[in-house]
């Protein structure tokens, strides 16, 4: 925000804040009570500033995306373990997914090239801007020329952001919720490829919200028909009568990167 933006003539917050460092050393102003409570690190860590924490990180990477005209996004989520083609992987399993990972790649590649025609408003990449599926993301929408999205989020084990990803939007979460969210708030549609826990809670999130009314019905895609009818057995589920037999239409299959970008452009009429 600049000077000139702001809507009314009261002295600035970062002004009051830079002045409070500069007042006389006193056991008055050394007291933790002193400080100025949007200063105060240790003030918004208690318990019950919680509300506030969960505000401030809803707000900071929506007030961002607005202030750089981001208008949509195609979400993409997917194991972080998956590697390149050309990379060792940690498990022997997953040398068998590594096509995913080039076929994620090219998916964002091409649906990137869709976005810069709204000059990178529509349709932008958005990751969990991690490893694997998420870096593949990142590294597609950089090689067109484009931006992605990453929206990290802090584990007990270190970790950073994968190198391509856009960095003044990578954004960092302490909340899995307002994480969640932020992924849903701007997709035009999703996409899901090969993935473990994680990937499957995101998946099965998105499609409850669908489901039960609480989001409107999206392009919903799954990346590799064979994985997934491996790992969930979702006409069990119809026939058991949890879902109905409709719900198994709330997403489709697709094995490429080029069919999945021209079933996106027919059902949204393109960015």
């Amino acid at each position: 925000m600049t000077e000139d933006s702001r809507s009314h003539p009261f002295r600035h917050s970062s002004e009051d804040a830079v002045a409070a460092h500069r007042a006389p050393d006193t056991p008055q102003t050394r007291a933790p009570a002193y400080r100025l409570a949007f200063t105060d690190e240790d003030f918004l860590m208690r318990e019950e500033l919680r509300p506030v924490r969960l505000q401030l990180e809803l707000l900071k990477p929506q007030m961002i995306l607005d202030e750089r005209g981001i208008e949509s996004t195609v979400v993409m989520f997917g194991s972080a373990r998956i590697p390149a083609a050309d990379a060792e992987p940690h498990h022997p399993g997953l040398g068998a997914l590594s096509n995913w990972y080039e076929e994620a790649r090219r998916f964002a590649q091409l649906m990137t090239a869709e976005s810069l025609k709204s000059y990178g408003r529509e349709m932008v990449v958005m990751t969990g801007g991690g490893p694997g599926i998420m870096e593949a993301g990142s590294r597609g929408a950089h090689e067109a020329g484009g931006h992605s999205v990453g929206l990290n989020i802090v584990l007990p084990h270190e970790q950073a952001p994968n190198t391509y990803v856009t960095p003044d939007l990578c954004f960092n979460f302490h909340y899995f919720a307002i994480r969640k969210m932020h992924f849903l708030m701007r997709a035009r549609a999703i996409c899901i490829f090969p993935g473990g826990f994680g990937t499957m809670d995101e998946m099965f999130e998105a499609l409850t919200l669908i489901q039960s009314g609480r989001m409107k019905r999206i392009p919903f895609l799954l990346f590799g028909r064979d994985y997934w009818e491996t790992v969930v057995n979702w006409q069990a589920m119809a026939d058991a009568g949890v879902i109905a037999e409709a719900d198994l239409g709330l997403f489709r299959y697709v094995e490429t990167a080029e069919e999945a970008v021209a079933l996106i452009l027919a059902e949204t009429d393109g960015a």
